[in-house]
């Protein structure tokens, strides 16, 4: 009960017997941790969450499964049941994929649903990534594929609203994506129109990409590079307010306005065109990582100082740009919902860009209203 003398590292020091006792306890369990035989307390786990991805057979899907199954999208404390849709005539390839994700053995699955109903896909959904859709061939435009797409996604509206958990998150990512959001909302009335999205964080993956190899800089020194408006030619890629750690502005590490309102607009702008003619398919793996990164953020929240770009639904309020369409914006994430960052200078060539792509939108969603 006195004091007791003890020597580390050279040092000694004088501690009553029950802080040595405390110490030695600490000191021999942050030894086990570092030879892993004790391991931290685990984040508490999450009640199941239901995520359902439509067109499951298909290639983005193929890359998109299995790093859910893993957690990188809702994290490793959530349990998941997987609910893989597609359509008729699909179900041998959709048990191939049930398959091979049985086989990984993923501790998050609680359970695989292999589908073609919408009432088994969308019961009780938590989180929607609406990935099937039919896809753009060489030589195709978007006036085909809002024709093909419209009756689709106004069919999983209904369905996502007369089934889903009124709390689901939807990310679409078939294309035309922005408009096939707006219709799954105008079918979804019961839905919230903040909680369906579309992606454009492949977009803005795609700029930040291009920044990168201009400047010679990690992709990771990069940030607050904008998508505005539509998943489209007419997108606008904004480095306006886009930084590099260290070193500044994108414009002052550049140097070359021409550069960035040309070459690297059309860049990014024409990237998946590009992708189906070298390949001959559309961009499949990072749409699959883009959308996963979109929802990840959206649920778990912005990384510290970064904003990213989601496409929602325009109240008419920000940046002066039409209320009723589906439009990307830079938004920040907490606490699974998004703000749109508002107070943004915007110049004259960034505003006739902004503009462009409402007035291509407001086009689109006249079509698609007249289609469906």
């Amino acid at each position: 009960g006195g004091f007791a003398l003890y020597w580390y590292g050279g040092i000694s020091s004088l501690l009553k017997s029950v802080e040595f006792r405390r110490t030695t306890t600490e000191m021999a369990q942050r030894s086990a941790r570092l030879l892993g035989h004790l391991k931290d307390a685990d984040p508490p786990v999450q009640g199941i969450k239901n995520v359902c991805v439509t067109g499951a057979a298909g290639n983005i899907a193929y890359s998109i499964l299995f790093p859910i199954a893993a957690g990188n999208m809702l994290g490793n404390n959530t349990k998941i049941n997987l609910i893989l849709l597609d359509i008729p005539g699909m179900e041998a390839k959709l048990n191939g994929v049930a398959m091979e994700l049985n086989d990984c053995a993923f501790p998050n699955v609680e359970k695989i649903v292999c589908t073609t109903d919408y009432k088994t896909a969308f019961t009780d959904c938590h989180y929607a990534l609406l990935i099937g859709a039919r896809p753009r061939g060489p030589g195709m435009q978007r006036a085909d594929l809002l024709s093909a797409n419209a009756k689709i996604f106004a069919g999983q509206g209904k369905a996502l609203n007369q089934y889903a958990n009124k709390d689901v998150k939807v990310v679409v990512v078939g294309n035309p994506a922005n408009t096939n959001a707006l219709l799954t909302i105008l079918n979804a009335p019961n839905i919230p129109k903040t909680n369906i999205t579309a992606l454009t964080r492949l977009d803005q993956n795609r700029a930040v990409a291009q920044i990168s190899q201009k400047s010679n800089t990690p992709v990771s020194d990069i940030a607050r590079c904008i998508i505005w408006g539509n998943h489209s030619k007419t997108q606008y890629p904004d480095v306006t307010h886009a930084t590099i750690k260290n070193k500044g502005s994108v414009a002052e590490v550049i140097k070359d306005p021409k550069w960035v309102q040309t070459t690297f607009c059309s860049t990014v702008q024409d990237r998946g065109a590009a992708i189906i003619e070298a390949r001959g398919l559309s961009s499949a793996a990072s749409a699959a990582f883009s959308a996963i990164q979109h929802m990840r953020d959206w649920v778990q929240g912005t990384p510290k100082g970064q904003v990213t770009s989601m496409a929602v639904y325009s109240d008419g309020t920000h940046y002066n740009i039409p209320k009723g369409i589906v439009y990307s914006f830079p938004v920040v994430c907490v606490n699974g919902s998004y703000s749109i960052v508002d107070g943004l200078s915007i110049d004259s060539f960034s505003r006739s860009k902004m503009d462009l792509t409402a007035k291509e939108l407001l086009e689109e969603k006249e079509m698609a209203l007249a289609m469906k």
